[in-house]
C-alpha cells in the first residue's frame, strides 16, 4: 500500500478543508486573523512606573504586619508607611521574640531594630525583583484584560527596559479606542479600608499630610468628589486576595460588581467584620470610595459587592480589570498611533500580487524545465500553501504583512526541495540507472541537503519567534509552518506520487517529458 500517497492526499484534504473559511470569509470554522498592519487598529507604547510597585508592596507589607499583630494579639504603636519603608513600635518587650521570628521568615525584607522600634525596608535585590515582576505582571494583566475585552490577537510585549508595546488590530471607532485605553490604564487596585470613626468629623480640617500623622488618609467619594472619607492608612485587605469579580444587579436592577476572596482574604474579612460591628468599612477602588456601609454583623463567606451607579459597560470593564488583577505599577501612554484600514487593504493587495506573481512564475518554470516532474512539484507547492493557511487558521494565528512575506519566501523554499530531488534523479538517469532506482536513490541523496537547509532555517525562525515582537513573530510563524509543510509535501508527498506513477513512467519511452532531460544525449531540456 502506498502510505506516502495516502498521507499526501489526507494532507491536501486537510489543507483545503481548514483553508476555506479564511479564503471565502465564512462565519463558521477557524479563520486566520489579520494583524494590525493588514486590517488597521491601534498601536501604543506604554511606560511602567516601577517605583510605584515598591510603594504598593510596602503597603502590602504593612497589611501583613497589621494582620499578624492583630491575630497574635500583639499591641503595636505608630504603625506608619513611608515611601519605601514600614515602621512600628512594640509596647511589650515580651512580644519581641515572636515578632523577630515572623520577620526573619520574610524573604527580601531588611529589618532595622532600635530597641522596640522596627523599620522594615526591601533589600536592593528584592526591589529589582519587584520592578521586574511589575513589568511582567503588567504585560500579563493587560493581555488578559484585552483577551476578555473581546479583541482578537492583541500584541502585548516588553520593549526596552520599562516599556510595553501594545497593538490592537480591529480597533476602528473612537469609542472602542477610548474603552480599550481606559481598560489598559485602569489600576484596578481594590482595598477594603476601615473608616476612622473617632476623627471622622475632622476630615475637612486635615490635609493628607496632616492625616498621615494620625495614620490616616483622605479619599474622595466616587460620585461626589467633595465628599471625603477619613480612612486608616493600612488597608484591611487588598485585591491580591480577590479570586473573582462578576457583574450582577441589585434590587433596583442597577449594575453592581460582586467579588469573592480567597481563603486567607475570607478569614481576614470575617475576623475584621466580627470585631467592627457598628463601624463603617470603605470599599476603595483606585483611591476612590465607592461605598462605606456600616457593618451590621460578621460577614463570612469571603464575598462582597461594589456599587457606584455604573453603566453596564463600566461595570463589565471594572469586573474584567478586577478579575485579571491589579497593576502593581501604573502605566502611562508614551506613544499612540492609529493605523487606518486603507493601509491594510493596500498592503493586502500588493502582497497578494507579489504572492500570486511569484507563485505563477515558479509554477511555470518548474513545468518548463522539469516537465511532468515539475508539475508534480507544483501540486506539492499548492498543497503546501493550503497547509500553511489551514494550520494558521486552526491555531487562530495572526497574519501580518511580514507573515505574508514569509509565505512568499516559503513558495521558493518549498520548491527548492523538489529542485534538489529532481536534479539528483536526472543525474542518476544520465548515469544509466533505471527509473525506479534513480527515483529511490535520488530521494536518498537529496535528503541530507534538504534536511540541513530546512533545519537551520527552522532554528533561525524559532529564535526570531522567541526574541522578536509583533510582525517579526508573524514572519517566524509562517516560515516555520511553511518549512514543516514543505517537508511533508515535497519529500513525502511527491515521493508517493512517483511510487503511484512508477509503472507508467517505467514504460514511457519519452523520459524527456517526465524529467525534462534527454537521457541519450545527457542534455537538459
Amino acid at each position: 500500500m502506498n502510505f506516502r500517497l495516502i498521507l499526501f492526499i489526507v494532507a491536501i484534504l486537510f489543507g483545503i478543508g481548514f483553508s476555506i473559511p479564511s479564503l471565502v470569509s465564512l462565519d463558521k470554522g477557524p479563520k486566520i486573523t489579520l494583524g494590525l498592519d493588514l486590517q488597521g487598529g491601534m498601536h501604543m507604547l506604554l511606560g511602567v512606573k516601577t517605583d510605584e510597585a515598591i510603594k504598593s508592596k510596602t503597603k502590602s507589607l504593612a497589611s501583613s504586619i497589621k494582620y499578624f499583630t492583630d491575630d497574635e494579639e500583639i499591641v503595636i504603636d505608630d504603625l506608619s508607611i513611608g515611601e519605601e519603608s514600614v515602621s512600628f513600635a512594640l509596647l511589650d518587650k515580651d512580644d519581641a521574640p515572636k515578632m523577630d521570628k515572623m520577620l526573619s521568615e520574610m524573604k527580601g525584607v531588611s529589618v532595622k531594630k532600635d530597641g522596640l522600634k522596627y523599620t522594615l525596608t526591601f533589600t536592593p535585590q528584592e526591589k529589582k525583583l519587584i520592578k521586574d515582576y511589575a513589568i511582567k505582571q503588567a504585560i500579563d494583566t493587560i493581555r488578559n484584560r484585552l483577551d476578555q475585552f473581546g479583541l482578537s490577537e492583541p500584541t502585548v510585549a516588553k520593549q526596552g527596559k520599562e516599556n510595553i508595546l501594545v497593538e490592537l488590530p480591529g480597533i476602528k471607532t473612537p469609542e472602542q479606542a477610548k474603552r480599550a485605553k481606559e481598560l489598559i490604564a485602569k489600576a484596578a487596585h481594590l482595598q477594603l479600608m476601615a473608616v476612622d470613626e473617632e476623627r471622622a468629623d475632622q476630615v475637612y480640617h486635615l490635609s493628607n499630610e496632616e492625616a498621615k500623622a494620625y495614620g490616616d488618609v483622605i479619599l474622595p467619594d466616587v460620585k461626589e468628589p467633595n465628599v471625603k472619607y477619613l480612612l486608616h492608612e493600612v488597608p484591611v485587605l487588598d485585591g491580591s486576595m480577590l479570586t473573582d469579580a462578576r457583574v450582577a444587579y441589585n434590587q433596583a436592577n442597577q449594575p453592581i460588581i460582586t467579588f469573592t476572596l480567597n481563603s486567607q482574604g475570607a478569614k481576614i474579612f470575617g475576623d475584621f467584620s466580627g470585631k467592627s460591628v457598628g463601624k463603617r468599612m470603605a470599599v476603595v477602588l483606585d483611591d476612590k470610595v465607592y461605598s462605606a456601609p456600616v457593618i451590621r454583623e460578621r460577614i463570612g463567606g469571603g464575598s462582597g459587592q461594589i456599587s457606584g451607579g455604573f453603566t453596564v459597560e463600566e461595570a463589565r470593564d471594572i469586573a474584567i480589570a478586577l478579575r485579571s488583577g491589579a497593576l502593581l505599577a501604573p502605566v502611562t501612554l508614551e506613544e499612540e498611533r492609529n493605523v487606518g484600514p486603507s493601509l491594510g487593504a493596500d498592503s493586502i493587495k500588493q502582497s497578494l500580487i507579489a504572492l500570486i506573481s511569484g507563485f505563477v512564475l515558479v509554477f511555470l518554470f518548474m513545468i518548463i524545465y522539469y516537465g511532468y516532474a515539475g508539475l508534480i512539484a507544483d501540486v506539492a507547492l499548492v498543497a503546501n500553501l493550503f497547509l500553511i493557511i489551514a494550520v494558521m487558521a486552526m491555531f487562530g494565528a495572526t497574519l501580518t504583512l511580514p507573515g505574508m512575506a514569509g509565505i512568499v519566501l516559503t513558495v521558493g523554499m518549498a520548491v527548492d526541495a523538489n529542485v534538489i530531488i529532481n536534479e539528483r534523479v536526472r543525474e542518476l538517469l544520465r548515469e544509466g540507472m533505471s527509473v525506479r532506482a534513480s527515483i529511490e536513490k535520488g530521494y536518498d541523496k537529496a535528503m541530507t541537503a534538504i534536511l540541513d537547509a530546512n533545519i537551520t532555517t527552522l532554528i533561525a525562525a524559532v529564535i526570531l519567534y522567541a526574541y522578536g515582537t509583533g510582525p517579526i513573530k508573524g514572519f517566524a510563524i509562517t516560515i516555520s509552518i511553511g518549512i514543516l509543510a514543505s517537508m511533508l509535501t515535497a519529500i513525502v508527498g511527491t515521493h508517493g506520487v512517483y511510487e503511484w506513477l512508477l509503472p507508467k513512467i517505467s514504460k514511457s519511452k519519452n523520459l524527456k517529458a517526465w524529467f525534462g532531460i534527454d537521457v541519450a544525449s545527457g542534455r537538459a531540456k
